[in-house]
């Protein structure tokens, strides 16, 4: 927990909205802030009504949507505080019209999706779901593990989920290639590519395996398809969490049944949830997880602080620009 704010600051009302996210309780946000902004005022809402009321005072809005209605009653409102790394979901044009700077939660779920990814990894190398699959039937039969070491991985996106991927992974002593949007910022990987479709296909050519850990847009949706999935080696494993449609559904199903690739670790698939009846719960090479890989105890503590050091450094200026994780600023 980040440090209380100090006085002499102007004093800002903070709602805090009922909707979060990952069925996670706002209150524990709420207490969080309460924590850190002792010389605010932090109201949580927990009907719609009382959103709309909290919100004729507000100075500062949180939470993971905002809804026309509460909008509409926030005339003295400066900052949105997304709960979400997405933000295009907003009323952003309303918002710039009427002066308010956006942030959003970019970040926070980077040091849990990246211990999930590489704990993954770690699964597939030493081939521990094959142990775990013996076990269900009391069966003690040797089998091989491999290393991961010396392995080639292959992570697209190196925002902060690809980065805290690439850092975790040092110590394993593998190769690393990374693609992004704009390869000439460079990286932490020992080489980087743009999503140019040569360059996709080279990077995945040798990979081993494939961390997804990039947002969904037109450049990745469906980028994991029949062509990408033949291009893999048959040895390669691909995991995702980050957006399901990044990766063909079908085309992914085909190519574990058909051992074009080792293996799958999914945090999010498309559809979401999945249903009971899909075919990739009946995959031994599909290792399922119900899109938790960014939620842990530290969730609403790291949201905390990026509220806490953007109220912080506004209160005592009025200049809500500049702010951390900030996706929208006033004009």
């Amino acid at each position: 927990m980040g440090p209380a704010e100090t006085s002499g600051q102007t004093s800002l009302s903070i709602l805090v909205l009922r909707s979060g996210e990952e069925r996670l309780t706002m209150e524990a946000y709420a207490e969080e802030l309460r924590d850190r902004l002792p010389n605010h005022s932090i109201q949580l809402a927990r009907t719609p009504r009382e959103e709309r009321e909290y919100a004729r005072k507000a100075d500062v809005i949180t939470g993971s949507t905002l809804r026309s209605d509460v909008l509409e009653n926030a005339s003295d409102l400066r900052l949105f505080a997304g709960t979400t790394s997405g933000y295009n979901h907003l009323p952003l044009e309303e918002l710039r019209d009427r002066g308010v700077a956006v942030t959003n939660a970019s970040g926070i779920h980077a040091p849990g999706i990246a211990e999930q990814t590489i704990a993954n990894m770690l699964v597939f190398a030493r081939r521990l779901h094959v142990g775990w699959q013996q076990k269900q039937d009391a069966n003690w039969c040797h089998y091989q593990g491999y290393e991961l070491q010396d392995s080639m991985v292959t992570v697209v996106g190196l925002g902060a989920i690809g980065t805290a991927i690439v850092e975790r992974l040092q110590p394993f002593d593998v190769r690393t290639i990374g693609v992004r949007f704009t390869p000439q910022k460079g990286g932490p990987t020992d080489e980087v590519v743009g999503f140019d479709a040569d360059d996709v296909h080279r990077a995945f050519a040798q990979a081993d395996y494939v961390a997804i850990a990039s947002p969904l847009s037109e450049e990745t949706r469906g980028l994991l398809g029949t062509a990408e999935f033949e291009t893999l080696p048959p040895s390669a494993v691909v995991i995702n969490a980050a957006r399901g449609p990044i990766i063909q559904t079908d085309a992914l199903v085909q190519a574990l049944q058909e051992g074009e690739i080792r293996g799958a670790a999914l945090d999010v698939t498309d559809p979401e949830p999945l249903p009971h009846d899909h075919q990739l719960w009946a995959l031994d090479n599909a290792l399922i997880t119900p899109h938790m890989g960014g939620s842990t105890p530290k969730h609403w503590s790291r949201l905390a602080d990026i509220l806490q050091s953007n109220v912080r450094d506004a209160a005592g200026t009025a200049d809500w620009t500049g702010l951390t994780n900030q996706v929208l600023s006033p004009p």
